[in-house]
Formats: C-alpha cells, sequence, structure tokens
C-alpha cells in the first residue's frame, strides 16, 4: 500500500497531549473519585453482612416484589458464604458510581438529541462506536490517563455502558405524545416545564430501561476492568483464569451473575411500576 492513514498515531498523541497539558487535572478526578469509591466501600463493609442484607431485602421487597426480594437474599447469602462479600461489595460500588456518572453524563446529551435532530444526528454514529468497539480498547487510554486502579476501571466502564442511557433517553422523550405537550404549552408552560412535568414523567418506563442496560453492561466490564487493578469479583475470577482455579473461577462468575439477576429484576420492577403509574 502506498500509503496508510496513521489513525492510531493520530489517537496516540491526542492522549500523550491530554497527559501532558491535562495532568493534573486527571491526577485530582483520580484521587477524589478513588476516595470516594474507598469511601462507598468502606462504609458497605462495616456494616455487619447479615444485617445489610437484611435492609437490602427490605428495599428489594419495597421496590419489587416478595419473591424477587427472598431470591435476593438467599442469593446475597450465598455470596457471603462463598467468602467472596467484599469482593461483591467492591464490585457494587463499581456499579453503582458508573451507573451514576453515566446517568450524570447521558441523561442531558439524551434530552438534547430529543429537542434537536442536528445533535441526534451528530450523536448517534458516536453511540454506534462506543458500543461496538471492543471494551479491552478502552482500558488503554484510561490506563495512560488515570494509572492502574479502580478509577481507570470505572472510567472505561462508563464509556462503555453510556451509551443506552443517552439512546432510550431520547428515545423516550420522542415518543411523548404531542397531545399531552400541546395541552402543557396551553397553560403555558415553558420548556424546562415541559421538561421536567410532562416529558421525564411520561418517558421515565423507557428511562429506566436504558438504566438497566447500563447496570447489566457495566457489570460486563468488571472481568475487564479486573485486568487494570478494579478487584472485586472480577478480580476473582481473573485469577481463577489465570492460575487456572476452577472452583475460585466459578464462584465469582457465579457471585457476578446473582448480583446482575438481582440489579436486574429490581430495575425491572421499577421501571415497570413507573409504567403502570403512567397509565
Amino acid at each position: 500500500m502506498i500509503f496508510s492513514i496513521p489513525l492510531g498515531h493520530w489517537v496516540e498523541l491526542f492522549i500523550n497531549f491530554l497527559k501532558e497539558h491535562c495532568g493534573g487535572f486527571f491526577n485530582f478526578i483520580n484521587d477524589n473519585l478513588d476516595n470516594l469509591m474507598g469511601l462507598l466501600t468502606s462504609l458497605f463493609l462495616v456494616i455487619n453482612p447479615y444485617i445489610l442484607i437484611i435492609l437490602l431485602v427490605a428495599l428489594i421487597w419495597f421496590f419489587s416484589k416478595r419473591n424477587v426480594a427472598l431470591w435476593s437474599g438467599i442469593g446475597l447469602l450465598l455470596i457471603y458464604n462463598l467468602s467472596l462479600w467484599e469482593a461483591a461489595m467492591e464490585t457494587l460500588v463499581l456499579v453503582i458510581c458508573a451507573t451514576l456518572l453515566a446517568l450524570l453524563l447521558g441523561l442531558p446529551v439524551g434530552i438534547l438529541t430529543a429537542w434537536s435532530n442536528l445533535v441526534h444526528r451528530v450523536t448517534m454514529p458516536i453511540l454506534d462506536f462506543m458500543q461496538t468497539m471492543p471494551p479491552f480498547v478502552y482500558l488503554v487510554p484510561a490506563v495512560i490517563l488515570l494509572g492502574i486502579g479502580r478509577v481507570p476501571a470505572l472510567l472505561a466502564t462508563v464509556i462503555f455502558a453510556m451509551p443506552p442511557v443517552i439512546r432510550l433517553t431520547g428515545l423516550g422523550i420522542r415518543q411523548v405524545p404531542v397531545d399531552f405537550l400541546e395541552v402543557a404549552e396551553a397553560f403555558g408552560s415553558t420548556r424546562a416545564q415541559k421538561l421536567l412535568k410532562v416529558q421525564l414523567p411520561l418517558a421515565l418506563p423507557t428511562i429506566m430501561a436504558g438504566i438497566n442496560q447500563c447496570i447489566m453492561l457495566s457489570l460486563s466490564m468488571v472481568v475487564i476492568a479486573a485486568m487494570i487493578g478494579a478487584g472485586g469479583l472480577g478480580g476473582e475470577v481473573l485469577r481463577g483464569l489465570q492460575r487456572l482455579d476452577i472452583p475460585r473461577g466459578f464462584e465469582g462468575g457465579l457471585a457476578i451473575v446473582i448480583l446482575a439477576i438481582i440489579l436486574d429484576r429490581v430495575t425491572q420492577a421499577l421501571g415497570q411500576k413507573d409504567k403502570r403509574k403512567g397509565n
């Protein structure tokens, strides 16, 4: 080939530029997010596991169904019995932080895609790129900018898990019937009032589906994120793979599945509850 476009080299130059000129900012982000995640993990671990399981089961029962709460309690007790409680709490904190950051960044962008056709057309190809790019690729710039640890793993997880939040937020707002908006306009509602009192409440079931997908994608990154020091249940699976330790790998994977099922059922129940209220 006579000419090859050096796309990879351009990306490397851009990452090095960020590291050289924005290193202080990334260090600030790294230190604060790492302290926050450490604080949340310590908060979960300082509570007696049995008490925390009872509290979580009660919370799940309130937001979901009795059967979901009871099976969640059995699953959490199994995780504790397998001596994976600390690792499970580390993973739960990573998923919670990744989901909150994805919502913080994704909801405004999703709203903009619903308001502006130009933003929608520009954003959709970027989201396609983010979702189809192999997740391993996100680890490289994250490690270069933030080093090894929980924060680069969090950053890679947020980038990988954020697209469904943006897509389904925009979709939910776009699907709000025009009649409701015309009634709101007839009563003199501003754009912000229409968004907060009409569009977001009616789009909430669709947004909850996006949150559900975001959580599932975050959990799918757990093992990959363990490669750069995220720890948690992904670290247990990774160590089992590296040492060909079948029991350790299987138990760590089973614990991830239990957390995934619990979070999936709870978010689905919340979405269905909001949908029933909307009807």
